[in-house]
């Protein structure tokens, strides 16, 4: 069909123009997982690929991203004001970027502080921003969660530039084998506002976007008192520990232990759910997950119907059991 030759000669010749700036999560050293999954994304459009590392003493991180497969180039911003950037700083950044390099697609990880930089480019822009994409259709097509998750959307985009954030979970993360090139850029403060401080929880467990396996208990434990018994089975699996909404409402953990539409989106090789009935705005966080094993004594709670493995039992009797079976990882 010559038709259909034609159209594709055109999308060809798009991808083969198009070109992505990554925006990085870093610790400065090294790069964050969310990254790799963000340049996988990237890679997905076609065309060049150029990585923003933005920060303070940040060379480690900016060699790691020249090592990823598929990335040309590596931007270093690195400046004292970038070691914590508030979204007015980054957004100053990314725009003067793309005055100069005329990207097609600009990418970040969805976390919370390209959640809040983002919005900003886009404006700047004119352009509107495409939240939270799960796949990538064609370099102007792209599938994201609605409602909470229960329906998948895709939205096609006629903007001279998206700017588009990824969740993580949804893509693999980018291998080694890259050696592309590492530029210096300068960065000038806003001048708007700036990093005070912040107050972080310290565990020795790994951290819950990117553990392997996750132990989280919802508003079934009763007390945060009770949480210990996750504790425990999470030490002894090497594994993670989460809550339900409930669970943080109610006050039983803090809010950093949230899974969920309003908390971390997470996908585990396992995912064991103790004590959480299976509200939408929980499954939203974690249905992607490989292995789902609920634990709940109430045989019609809708988180037997995600999961893989259900346990119709007394949390208070099974999970101790359940520690004691499993051999010290």
């Amino acid at each position: 069909d010559p038709e259909m030759r034609f159209l594709r000669s055109i999308q060809t010749a798009q991808r083969r123009f198009a070109s992505t700036l990554v925006l990085s999560e870093h610790t400065n050293s090294g790069l964050h997982p969310a990254t790799l999954s963000a340049i996988t994304a990237a890679s997905k459009v076609g065309g060049d690929i150029t990585v923003l590392v933005a920060g303070s003493g940040c060379d480690g991180a900016a060699k790691a991203a020249a090592k990823v497969k598929g990335v040309k180039k590596v931007i270093r911003a690195d400046a004292k004001h970038l070691a914590k950037p508030v979204a007015e700083d980054l957004e100053k950044l990314v725009v003067q970027l793309q005055a100069a390099g005329k990207y097609t697609h600009i990418f970040a990880p969805a976390n919370a502080s390209f959640k809040g930089a983002l919005p900003r480019v886009a404006a700047k822009l004119g352009v509107e921003q495409i939240s939270d994409i799960t796949s990538v259709v064609s370099e102007d097509t792209f599938v994201r969660p609605i409602y909470a998750g229960n329906a998948l959307c895709t939205v096609q985009s006629a903007d001279a530039v998206k700017v588009v954030t990824t969740r993580s979970t949804a893509f693999d993360k980018a291998p080694e084998g890259g050696s592309a090139t590492v530029e210096e850029s300068s960065a000038e403060p806003a001048g708007l506002s700036e990093f005070v401080s912040e107050e972080l929880s310290k565990s020795e467990r790994p951290d819950l976007a990117t553990a392997s396996a996750v132990v989280s208990g919802g508003r079934g434990l009763k007390s945060g008192d009770n949480f210990k018994l996750l504790f425990d089975l999470a030490d002894k699996m090497g594994a993670a520990v989460g809550a339900s909404r409930a669970a943080v409402d109610a006050g039983y953990v803090p809010n950093d232990f949230q899974i969920g539409q309003t908390g971390k989106v997470v996908a585990p090789d396992l995912y064991i759910a103790v004590g959480i009935s299976g509200a939408t705005q929980h499954l939203a966080g974690m249905k992607d997950s490989k292995t789902i094993v609920a634990i709940n004594k109430d045989p019609d709670a809708p988180i037997f119907q995600v999961a893989d493995f259900g346990l119709v039992d007394d949390l208070f009797k099974a999970v101790p059991a359940l520690t004691a079976a499993v051999p010290k990882k």
